[in-house]
């Protein structure tokens, strides 16, 4: 990452617009822009901790409302909103904090909520190898509620249910109606 250039670059994008950085007050917003979005695209490191399911536990494990932000791929504006994610333990089961990393993780770089979805619970899928996960997002997008449309309070909801959360349907129910979405039946 090079925030030196960033920095110019972020200068000469704000002076094409006619924004001038010569005043006290703009003058570091450069640089302040620069680390901003280095901030934002870079996750923080994890290790992957798994425990062997010694008690055989079957049930639902769900972590709600994770906080979630990331940066739309197309404007390059923050979206935010919460994640909730679920799985149905194997052979493993995880440790707690590791459900909010892995979204964390996919959530630090330019993106679009429904890969976004997809890719947490892919990634839980291949590392744990759960007898099922789901993933639900729920999001404001700026690039949505601040310009174009203007279309403010909009959220947008997506899912990604895999295994047993995806063909057994009472497990399905069960996530969903545990997450807060309804099902419509």
């Amino acid at each position: 990452m090079d925030l030196s250039a960033a920095e110019q670059a972020a200068a000469r994008f704000l002076e094409a617009l006619g924004v001038s950085t010569d005043s006290e007050s703009l003058r570091g917003t450069p640089g302040r822009m620069a680390r901003a979005y280095a901030e934002l695209f870079t996750p923080r490191p994890f290790d992957l901790t798994t425990f062997p399911n010694d008690e055989g536990y079957d049930e639902l494990v769900l972590a709600r409302s994770i906080p979630l932000r990331s940066v739309c791929e197309h404007h390059l504006l923050p979206f935010v909103g919460t994640a909730h994610v679920g799985y149905l333990p194997g052979a493993r089961i995880l440790g707690l904090s590791k459900l909010a990393r892995v979204v964390e993780h996919f959530a630090c770089r330019p993106q679009v909520q429904e890969r976004l979805t997809k890719q947490i619970a892919d990634w839980l899928q291949d590392n744990l190898e759960p007898k099922g996960v789901g993933v639900v997002i729920d999001a404001e997008h700026t690039c949505m509620t601040l310009r174009g449309v203007r279309a403010t309070g909009t959220r947008t909801l997506t899912s990604t249910l895999l295994g047993l959360l995806r063909t057994d349907p009472r497990t399905r129910a069960e996530f969903l109606a545990c997450t807060g979405v309804t099902t419509g039946t």
